[in-house]
């Protein structure tokens, strides 16, 4: 661990649930940063796997809960045990690079005391299978598209000046096990501070996504969005991963499953013609991803990316939206209207 006298301090906190996987990997890679004054501080939340074992092996702080709460409160009881000036969240399956913290805290500098900034992921993932290289891309891409400007910033990479933070309240921990940090984000606008997304400020995924991990992860966090959207009211946001282009894809889907299963009903060829053109439309729109996909790993990556994003990815998608639907009213009348 560095400490020097011409920096700002700053605690990098990192939330851990049984990551023993991969916590080891983000320990060593945060501790290789290149900033001069930094301490690192691991909140365990109440880990049943080797997790403790793996982060006593690295010169840390850790914190171990005294029962599971959720990476919300494990973030806020980091931020009540850190001694920077500047908090830096990031999470137990993320490899932060060398220069993210120096980056982040001249981001921070040059953008004034009411700002937070945040990063997003590197091009590609850690494990560089094809399932986690589309999500990383997927990710990155939505996230930076509109940079600095951002609607949301995530806790993969997030730096807050502590002062900042804790007038702000912390992060929400609330009824919903996911996207504490959109809602944080949201609280924060509302107290009129400036979110700047800076690319720049990168950290490495590790997802190991399979087919079935991809999907189920698409399901997830759609379910989680669209409650969250419904509570919020902003289902038609183009809200980072919750972006237009997603939601076009999804729409795209199951009107192309209709005209689909109407062109097998009548023989009529002219509905397959409004298909492609759907389907034509819906590439077009999501272009840029499409597009990024091409420039991280190349044409056949971008093809086979392509036929996944617009062929199987939306029935998880659309599924997750369906499965939100379906739980929000009774999930409303159990927690009230705002997430």
């Amino acid at each position: 661990m560095n400490a020097g006298s011409k920096a700002t301090f700053v605690s990098i906190i990192i939330p851990n649930r049984n990551g023993a996987g991969t916590i080891g990997r983000c320990l060593e890679a945060a501790l290789a940063s290149r900033y001069d004054a930094f301490e690192v501080i691991v909140v365990d939340d109440c880990s049943t796997d080797e997790s403790v074992a793996v982060v006593q092996r690295y010169p840390c702080r850790l914190v171990r809960l005294a029962y599971h709460g959720g990476a919300a409160r494990a973030r806020n009881v980091g931020a009540a045990h850190a001694g920077g000036e500047i908090l830096f969240f990031t999470d137990a399956d993320c490899l932060m690079q060398p220069d993210a913290l120096a980056l982040a805290c001249r981001a921070l500098a040059a953008a004034g005391p009411r700002a937070v900034v945040g990063g997003t992921y590197t091009w590609l993932a850690h494990d560089r299978s094809f399932f986690s290289d589309f999500q990383s891309i997927f990710v990155r891409e939505a996230e930076t598209k509109r940079a600095p400007a951002a609607d949301y910033l995530a806790t993969h990479a997030l730096a807050i000046y502590a002062e900042t933070f804790r007038r702000s309240g912390g992060l929400p921990e609330g009824p919903l096990p996911i996207l504490e940090d959109v809602a944080f984000s949201h609280q924060l606008k509302r107290a009129d501070y400036h979110l700047v997304l800076d690319p720049t400020v990168a950290v490495r995924h590790i997802f190991n996504f399979t087919l079935r991990r991809s999907l189920a992860n698409a399901f997830t966090k759609a379910r989680y969005w669209t409650m969250y959207s419904l509570a919020n009211r902003d289902w038609l946001a183009d809200s980072g991963t919750a972006s237009h282009g997603l939601k076009a894809n999804v729409a795209a889907w199951f009107m192309c499953l209709l005209l689909a299963l109407a062109g097998l009903a009548t023989g009529d060829a002219h509905w397959f013609g409004l298909l492609l053109a759907v389907q034509t439309g819906n590439l077009g729109f999501n272009r840029r991803l499409l597009a990024a996909c091409a420039t991280a790993k190349g044409a056949r990556f971008a093809l086979a990316a392509t036929i996944y994003y617009a062929c199987v990815y939306p029935l998880a998608v659309g599924a997750g939206v369906l499965a939100g639907l379906a739980r929000y009213p009774l999930w409303e009348a159990r927690h009230g209207v705002r997430a």
